[in-house]
C-alpha cells in the first residue's frame, strides 16, 4: 500500500465497505460522543468521517489530535447506519473505522478558524492565506477558477486559436495606468516594464503573419486600489484576430463567453442572443456604460411634459438651457409616499437637491398621480406621463434635470438604487450584452484639449476621412465592452493598422508624428511593411469568476491577492532593497521628506 493513501477523502462509497484503506489529510474537527471519537478528515478533494473506539490500538493518537494536524490513517470501510447517513456528502453513506492513526505533523493553535466560514478580519486572512485557503468556500472559488481557464482555453482552441505566450520584461505602454518599472542591471540607469497588457505585442503578432492569438495573460498596473480591480496584478483571456471587422469578433467571441457562462452557471439562465446596445442608447437607458439588465427598470426622456408647465423648477431648467432634459426613472411597485421619501433621502445623501417623483393610487375609481410634481403640472401632463411609461396602480417615476451629461451617472445611480431596493432584479440569471459605438474621443476639461476616450490604438469610424472631415467628438469609434450583471468583462476594439490614420489620431490629442514615432516606434515601424486588418478583445478572467461563483470581491477568487493598500502581508511585499542589491544596480533610494 502507498505510504500515504490509497484513496483520497471523496472517494469511498458504499460500494467500498469491507475494504481496508489508508487515507491522509487535515483533521477538520474532533467530535467526542460517549467515548467514540468521529474525525472530520479533509483533503483538496473532499471529506470522509473517521471513527476511533476505545478498543482500537488507534484510539489513543485520536484522543491526542486537534484541528489541522496532519493525519494518516488506516482502517475498514464501514457503511453507516441509516440514521446517521449524511446525504450532503459524496462519502456520507461510509466512515473508516480506525485501526492505525499516524501524525504526520501537528499544528499550532490557528490564528483563524479553518472550520465554517466565519467573517474574519481580513489582514489577518491575507497574513495567514494559506490556512484561509483551507476553508471551504475559498477553496472551492480557487478550484472553479482552474476550471473555468481551463475551459476558455479549450473552447479558444475549438474556435482555432492558438496560445502564444508574449514578454513580460518590456516597454513601458500608453495603456493609461502607471507602469511598474523593472531596473537593469546591465544596463545602468536603464528600466524594464512589466505589461500592463500584450497590446501592443499582440498587434506585432497578427503584423507577423500569425492569425488568430489568445494567451491567459497577466497584466500589471501600478494605480490605485480599485473596488472592481485587484491592486497590482490581475489576469485576462487575451485575444487578437487577423483579416476580420467588428461583428466577426462578436460572432466569434460570443459563443466561445457564453459557453463558458454556462458550463459553470449552475442551471442559472444565460442570454442566448447578447444584445448590441450603442454608448449612447446604454447611457440615456440606463445612466452607465456597463448596465444590469437584469434591472427592468429603463429610463425615458419626459421633456416634453415639462416644458412650459406649472412645475417652475423644471419648466425653468428647460427654457435656459437648449441642452437640458427631464429624464423619467419609472418604478413599478414603488407607489408608496415612503418609498418615495427614502429615495428622496438617498438623493440628498448622494449630494443632490432631492429627487423629484409622482406616484400613481386609486381614489375610488380613478387612477391619479399624487405628490407636488402631479399636483403642480396637473391632470394631463401627469396622466400622459404614465402612459408614455407604461405604470399604472401602484407605481412611481422619479425626475431628474438638466444637462443629461452631469446628471447621467447619478440617474444611472438611481435606477440601480430603486431597482435594489423594490427587489425588481432577478438575481438569478447571468444577462450578457454588448455595448458598441463608443466615442473615439472626449473632452478634458482640466487641460482644455480632446483625448482619447477608450483605446488609442482602435481604429475610428470612418478612417482617416472622420478625422479630417468631422468634429472631432462626435466620431466613433470600432470599440466594444462585453458587460454581464453591471461589470465590464471584456472590452476590445478594431485596431488602426494604417499608419497615417494612428499618425493623424495621435495628432489630434497633441501629439505629434515624431512622439509617436518615438513612443510606439515598433508598431509605428511594423505597419510600415504591411499589417492585416485585425482586432481583438480581454476578458477580465477574475471578474468571470467572481460572477460565476457568486463572490462579492476579487480577493475570494485569487489565490495569493495583495491588500487594499496594495501590500502582500504574506511575503512582506514590497519591502526595501538591500545595500548591495542597491549597488548592482547603481541605484540609489530617494528618503521621502517629511510633510510638516
Amino acid at each position: 500500500m502507498h505510504r500515504y493513501r490509497s484513496h483520497n477523502c471523496a472517494q469511498l462509497r458504499k460500494s467500498d465497505v469491507g475494504q481496508s484503506v489508508r487515507l491522509s489529510g487535515w483533521v477538520h474537527r474532533v467530535r467526542d460522543h460517549g467515548g467514540l471519537l468521529f474525525i472530520d478528515m479533509r483533503d483538496h478533494y473532499g471529506l470522509t468521517q473517521i471513527v476511533a473506539d476505545p478498543d482500537s490500538p488507534a484510539f489513543k493518537v485520536a484522543e491526542t489530535v486537534r484541528g489541522e494536524w496532519v493525519i494518516r490513517v488506516d482502517g475498514e470501510v464501514k457503511a453507516r447506519m441509516a440514521d446517521t447517513v449524511n446525504p450532503n456528502l459524496p462519502t456520507g453513506e461510509i466512515e473508516i473505522f480506525a485501526r492505525e492513526i499516524e501524525v504526520l505533523s501537528a499544528s499550532k493553535e490557528l490564528p483563524l478558524p479553518v472550520f465554517g466560514e466565519p467573517d474574519y478580519p481580513e489582514d489577518i486572512r491575507l497574513k495567514y492565506r494559506f490556512l484561509d485557503l483551507r476553508r471551504d468556500t475559498l477553496h472551492k472559488n480557487i478550484v472553479a477558477r482552474t476550471k473555468i481557464i481551463a475551459e476558455m482555453r479549450a473552447r479558444m482552441t475549438d474556435a482555432g486559436f492558438t496560445e502564444f505566450s508574449t514578454p513580460i520584461l518590456t516597454a513601458s505602454s500608453p495603456e493609461g495606468a502607471r507602469d511598474f518599472l523593472v531596473p537593469s542591471r546591465i544596463h545602468p540607469g536603464n528600466f524594464y516594464a512589466l505589461p500592463q497588457a500584450p497590446q501592443i505585442y499582440k498587434q506585432l503578432i497578427m503584423v507577423s503573419g500569425f492569425d488568430r492569438y489568445f494567451q491567459i495573460a497577466p497584466c500589471f498596473r501600478d494605480e490605485d486600489p480599485r473596488a472592481d480591480r485587484l491592486p497590482g496584478e490581475f489576469y485576462q483571456l487575451d485575444l487578437e484576430m487577423s483579416f476580420i471587422e467588428q461583428e466577426d469578433v462578436l460572432q466569434t467571441m460570443e459563443p466561445v463567453m457564453r459557453g463558458v457562462f454556462e458550463a459553470f452557471a449552475d442551471g442559472k439562465p444565460v442570454t442566448q442572443d447578447f444584445p448590441r446596445i450603442p454608448f449612447d442608447v446604454a447611457m440615456r437607458k440606463y445612466g452607465t456604460d456597463k448596465p444590469d439588465l437584469r434591472n427592468p427598470i429603463v429610463m425615458d426622456d419626459v421633456s416634453e411634459h415639462f416644458r412650459g408647465s406649472g412645475f417652475k423648477v423644471f419648466a425653468g431648467i428647460l427654457a435656459g438651457d437648449p441642452k437640458a432634459e427631464v429624464w423619467a426613472i419609472p418604478a413599478k411597485t414603488g407607489g408608496s409616499r415612503a418609498f418615495c421619501d427614502r429615495m428622496n433621502s438617498w438623493a440628498q445623501g448622494e449630494g443632490q437637491p432631492g429627487l423629484g417623483y409622482i406616484f400613481w393610487r386609486k381614489e375610488g375609481e380613478k387612477l391619479e398621480g399624487a405628490g407636488p410634481i402631479a399636483k403642480n403640472i396637473g391632470e394631463e401632463r401627469t396622466e400622459a406621463i404614465r402612459v408614455q411609461l407604461g405604470l399604472g396602480e401602484g407605481d412611481a417615476a422619479f425626475f431628474v434635470a438638466g444637462d443629461p451629461k452631469k446628471f447621467v451617472s447619478f440617474a444611472g445611480a438611481a435606477r440601480t438604487r430603486a431597482g435594489e431596493e423594490l427587489n425588481l432584479v432577478d438575481r438569478d440569471r447571468f444577462e450578457l450584452c454588448w455595448i458598441v459605438d463608443f466615442p473615439f474621443f472626449e473632452w478634458n476639461e482640466d487641460e482644455k484639449k480632446i483625448d482619447f476616450a477608450h483605446n488609442p490604438f482602435s481604429m475610428p469610424q470612418g478612417g482617416i476621412d472622420a478625422l479630417t472631415g468631422r468634429e472631432p467628438l462626435g466620431i466613433k469609434a470600432f470599440q466594444y465592452d462585453m458587460v454581464c450583471n453591471g461589470f465590464e468583462i471584456a472590452s476590445g476594439g478594431i485596431r488602426n493598422h494604417l499608419p497615417e490614420t494612428m499618425v493623424k489620431a495621435f495628432e489630434m490629442v497633441g501629439l505629434s508624428r515624431e512622439i509617436v514615432e518615438e513612443r510606439f516606434g515598433g508598431l509605428y515601424r511594423a505597419f510600415q511593411y504591411g499589417a492585416p486588418p485585425h482586432g481583438g478583445m480581454a476578458a477580465g478572467i477574475d471578474r468571470v469568476v467572481m460572477l460565476l461563483v457568486g463572490a462579492k470581491n476579487l480577493r475570494e477568487v485569487t489565490m495569493f491577492p495583495m491588500n487594499q493598500q496594495a501590500q502582500d502581508l504574506l511575503m512582506s511585499a514590497p519591502s526595501p532593497a538591500t545595500p548591495q542589491q542597491l549597488r548592482e544596480l547603481e541605484l540609489r533610494v530617494a528618503t521621502p521628506k517629511k510633510s510638516d
